[in-house]
């Protein structure tokens, strides 16, 4: 991580205002570093359809979207900035080309925006910021765009953050997104659109267009390589304590790589650490005999994530037990994967996977009543071993377009162009009697990442293996 963290020698410099020679031998002798060669993303173009929406549905209002301020680790030591979805989808911004504390604003003109860009931008050497400026000094944090090369890679409007403050007083109506960048929050003390601003940014990702399309894919695809990554890993992680973390870091490895980040919290649960739904702490061992339910996915830097589970068999083959779990969630997850088609409500998908589980739970007697019977939603009594839900949206956000209504979303019918997660999982308890004692202690979810379309679904995670034989013929050429 980049740290923001002060040295004590810059802090003991400091304590002692500069003279006027140190300022004068700072400023110059400067060779001249203009950016050349500065070009447009492919998202470019989609950020200006998607702002022309956003136009359309506040019109005469002043429109704000913040990136967030920078938000305190511990003392002095800020976390990895990381920008906000919808100033993301709306601006095209990539991995830390623009800083905290970015406002994008939208200045009503009829029935119509003018889109501007608010950045702290470069502190050019004949300013004594760059050189004392902690937080956005180029020798403290390094090169950024002026205003005017922001604008070339954006195609907006750019200017200094510090003009925003006098824009904000101004009286002109506005709606914005509050609870992500102090100043704003300080000037903007009505916002009665604020929520309906809110839905919409969240709304508006639901239908993803050819850009997100592409770039799924792309994150997709590094995290099949993060996971060869960690079966390569295995071996080491079996020989080291608190192997768990071997896992965590081979995967890291490869989204510090090839994206920006890790899209979430990666969960490396081996034995029966992987019935722990949200099992984060990754500090247990690995060993040979037990399962490791790996759920992971790599952020790029356009800031899309994938989100992939799979449950590998550390030794690198099933035992009988854990195969006949690991089949009834695959043949769950196979149903949920066969209600996928445009007009089928979402909560469907949930439906077909837990049909399934209830009907493999009854087979196995654990389940006292009947597979129908335990699906009402008032008995639920499959629940026991799954818990969760099985699908949710996916994009810029491992849990995207969170702020859309049940209307909206949950109680909705899905539509071509929506990506979204199947994944049902059975989770056995280490204490729980009524499983015979072979089958204690394991935990298996199968995750994919998964795109609706006119016709049905396209998994995009397809090429990673799935299927118990599948599973160990990839362990067994990853490890040979």
């Amino acid at each position: 991580m980049e740290s923001t963290k002060k040295p004590a020698e810059s802090r003991r410099i400091y304590d002692v205002p500069p003279s006027d020679t140190y300022v004068e031998f700072m400023t110059t002798g400067w060779a001249p570093t203009p950016l050349t060669g500065i070009t447009q993303d492919a998202v470019i173009p989609y950020c200006f359809a998607r702002r022309k929406k956003l136009s359309q549905a506040f019109i005469g209002q002043r429109v704000i979207l913040p990136s967030g301020n920078s938000k305190v680790r511990s003392n002095d030591t800020d976390y990895r900035f990381r920008p906000h979805s919808a100033f993301v989808y709306y601006t095209g911004v990539q991995g830390e080309e623009i800083t905290s504390d970015a406002v994008l604003v939208m200045e009503p003109k009829g029935k119509h925006h003018d889109s501007i860009l608010y950045i702290q931008p470069r502190s050019t050497r004949d300013t004594s910021a760059f050189y004392n400026d902690r937080k956005y000094g180029e020798l403290w944090v390094g090169r950024r765009y002026t205003t005017d090369e922001a604008s070339e890679r954006f195609g907006i409007e750019v200017c200094k953050v510090d003009d925003l403050k006098s824009l904000l007083k101004d009286g002109t109506p506005t709606v914005a997104l509050t609870g992500l960048d102090s100043l704003v929050d300080s000037v903007i003390k009505k916002n009665p659109r604020g929520a309906e601003l809110e839905n919409f940014v969240s709304v508006a990702r639901l239908i993803k267009d050819e850009y997100e399309m592409d770039q799924m894919q792309q994150a997709v695809d590094v995290t099949h390589r993060a996971f060869n990554d960690v079966i390569r890993a295995l071996p080491a992680a079996i020989a080291t304590p608190r192997g768990e973390r071997v896992v965590e870091a081979a995967f890291f490895g490869r989204a510090r790589i090839e994206g920006n980040e890790l899209g979430y919290d990666t969960i490396s649960a081996a034995g029966s650490h992987a019935c722990v739904l949200h099992w984060a702490r990754n500090d247990g061992d690995v060993n040979k005999g037990d399962l490791l339910l790996l759920d992971a996915g790599v952020e790029l830097d356009s800031f899309y994530t994938a989100d992939i589970t799979r449950t590998l068999p550390i030794s690198g083959k099933f035992s009988p037990a854990q195969r006949s779990l690991y089949m009834l969630v695959y043949e769950a997850q196979k149903a949920g994967f066969a209600a996928i088609a445009p007009g089928v409500p979402f909560l469907e998908i949930n439906r077909a996977c837990h049909m399934v589980l209830a009907q493999g739970l009854f087979d196995m007697g654990v389940l006292t009543m009947s597979a129908e019977e335990s699906m009402r939603p008032e008995i639920g009594l499959h629940k026991r071993w799954t818990l969760h839900g099985v699908s949710h949206m996916l994009g810029l956000d491992v849990h995207d377009c969170a702020q859309a209504r049940k209307d909206q979303y949950t109680d909705a019918v899905l539509e071509a162009g929506m990506i979204l997660t199947v994944e049902p999982g059975l989770y056995i308890q280490p204490d729980d009697e009524l499983f015979a004692p072979e089958y204690r202690g394991i935990g298996i979810r199968i995750e994919d990442d998964v795109l609706v379309t006119e016709t049905g679904y396209l998994n995009l995670s397809e090429k990673m293996p799935r299927h118990p034989d599948e599973i160990e013929a990839w362990m067994a050429n990853l490890l040979n």
